[in-house]
């Protein structure tokens, strides 16, 4: 009975003694929206710009091949908050 009751409180000890931060977790701070909306606007001018670069090399006008990109961009990836901007 002492054997086991030692053990136990060896563990315990041993346990709390470990470092583990089991009780004092913090939560995890939650992602800034603005971050979000930086990081897909980003992607939305990299895209388009691209896609503008590959329609003029074809020869298609400036203008005419932004409009598309814009609206490529709408079709692809219409989940994304950059593409109802």
């Amino acid at each position: 009975m002492k054997r086991s009751l030692l053990l136990s409180l060896a563990l315990l000890i041993a346990f709390c003694a470990s470092g583990c931060n089991f009780w004092n977790k913090k939560p995890k701070p939650k992602p800034e929206p603005a971050i979000a909306a930086d990081v897909e606007e980003g992607f939305k001018q990299r895209w388009v710009e691209r896609r503008m670069a590959e329609l003029t090399a074809k020869g298609v006008n400036t203008e005419v091949a932004r409009q598309q990109a814009d609206a490529e961009f709408r079709e692809r990836y219409g989940y994304t908050n950059a593409a109802h901007k």
